[in-house]
């Protein structure tokens, strides 16, 4: 019979080996594995975040319940548009609220004030607020809340008067980035008239 002859030392190193290779093997899985987990923890709450920024861009919007005009000398001198939250919208700072306005003579960016300045800005008066968080804080912050912007169109610095038959575009952007658009159309004649419909 032919015996085999091992070496029991070389049998272990062979041994040792695999096990190392082994070992590093489940090390580089494990750092994979932490990378992956990290960059998709990261992915979900990127996309938590754009989706509701997202949604309020469409939400948190104002809806414009009515528009009127001022006439002085048979021109539009000052617009008010009465407005009030767009269905599902949460509260909605007016006072964030930026305003461009823009028409024939040209086009403006107009902020809030709290008093009329003469510069390109508008003011916000309460029509209903039970609360009065529109007289302090200027924040529409229930269904039935309305609230009058006011642009005073004799100011220097801002829009000018709108004549007989002219047009103009207001874009209400609010702090959420929810966009409403509003097309103001002054009426062919404004003789006899202090006040029109836009």
């Amino acid at each position: 019979m032919l015996t085999k002859l091992t070496n029991d030392d070389d049998r272990g190193q062979v041994g040792i080996g695999t096990l190392i290779v082994f070992i590093a093997m489940v090390l580089v899985a494990a750092i994979a594995a932490g990378v992956l987990i990290n960059t998709a923890g990261f992915l979900q709450s990127s996309a938590e975040e754009t989706g509701q920024q997202s949604s309020d861009q469409v939400t948190n919007r104002l809806e414009v319940v009515n528009t009127v005009g001022t006439v002085t000398s048979g021109e539009v001198t000052q617009v008010e548009l009465t407005i009030k939250k767009a269905p599902g919208a949460a509260n909605i700072d007016i006072g964030s609220t930026i305003s461009q306005w823009v028409d024939s003579s040209g086009s403006y960016d107009i902020t809030y004030t709290d008093v009329t300045t003469g510069d390109d800005d508008f003011t916000v008066d309460t029509v209903q607020d039970d609360d009065t968080s529109i007289t302090d804080s200027q924040v529409l912050n229930d269904p039935a809340d309305r609230a009058v912007i006011t642009f005073d169109l004799s100011a220097s610095g801002g829009p000018s008067a709108l004549a007989e038959g002219s047009t103009a575009t207001v874009r209400l952007n609010t702090q959420s980035g929810g966009t409403t658009t509003v097309r103001l159309v002054v009426p062919e004649t404004l003789s006899g008239n202090s006040a029109v419909t836009l």
